[in-house]
Formats: structure tokens, C-alpha cells, sequence
């Protein structure tokens, strides 16, 4: 949706050519996206003689965009609380370590 949302007038090559994804795979998820509501597709004439499609969040798609980004943060604040959490557990193991046995 983000790529959708920054270059309405991309086409589906171009979206399966950023992504690394096959052009059928890229028109199964717009044709999804569209059915949820997410995307809608206009047309526009690229040229006099070419009609061309572009791809327009909709209302819906630029909430949906926003929950999904909010959901994004928040599992990587979770894992970055966890990778901290554990460093931190184990710079404590290391200093018991490294400490006498006396002072233990």
C-alpha cells in the first residue's frame, strides 16, 4: 500500500519488480486490496493513444495503512525491549563471571 500510495500511476511490472514478486502474484494482491476496499483503480490516459490505470488508497486503505504501520512499531518496540532485556542479562552473567569467588 505504501508503494501504491507514493506512485498512483506505478504499474503492476514496476510493483513486482520492487518487490521481487511475480506479476501475477502483484495482480492477485491489487485485485484483493481492491475487493477489501483498500485500493481503488481509475483510469487516465498516459498518452493520446494508451489508457493506463492508477491505483488510489482509499479512505479505508489509508487507515488500514496507518493500523498496519502502528502494529509494525509496536511489535519492533516489543522486540527491541527483548533484545535489550536480554544484552542486558547477559552483560550481568559475564560481570558474575568475571568477579572472585570470593566476591560472589
Amino acid at each position: 500500500m505504501q508503494i501504491v500510495e507514493s506512485n498512483p500511476a506505478i504499474t503492476q511490472r514496476e510493483i513486482s519488480a520492487e518487490l521481487g514478486m511475480s506479476l501475477g502474484r502483484v495482480n492477485y494482491c491489487i485485485n484483493a486490496l481492491v475487493e477489501k476496499g483498500l485500493v481503488k483503480i481509475e483510469n487516465f490516459k498516459a498518452s493520446d493513444t494508451k489508457w493506463r490505470y492508477a491505483y488510489v488508497l482509499t479512505p479505508n486503505g489509508i487507515a488500514e495503512k496507518g493500523a498496519l504501520t502502528g502494529r509494525f512499531l509496536a511489535r519492533k518496540l516489543r522486540e527491541y525491549e527483548a533484545l535489550a532485556a536480554e544484552i542486558e542479562a547477559l552483560k550481568l552473567a559475564r560481570d558474575r563471571k568475571s568477579l572472585p569467588p570470593s566476591s560472589r
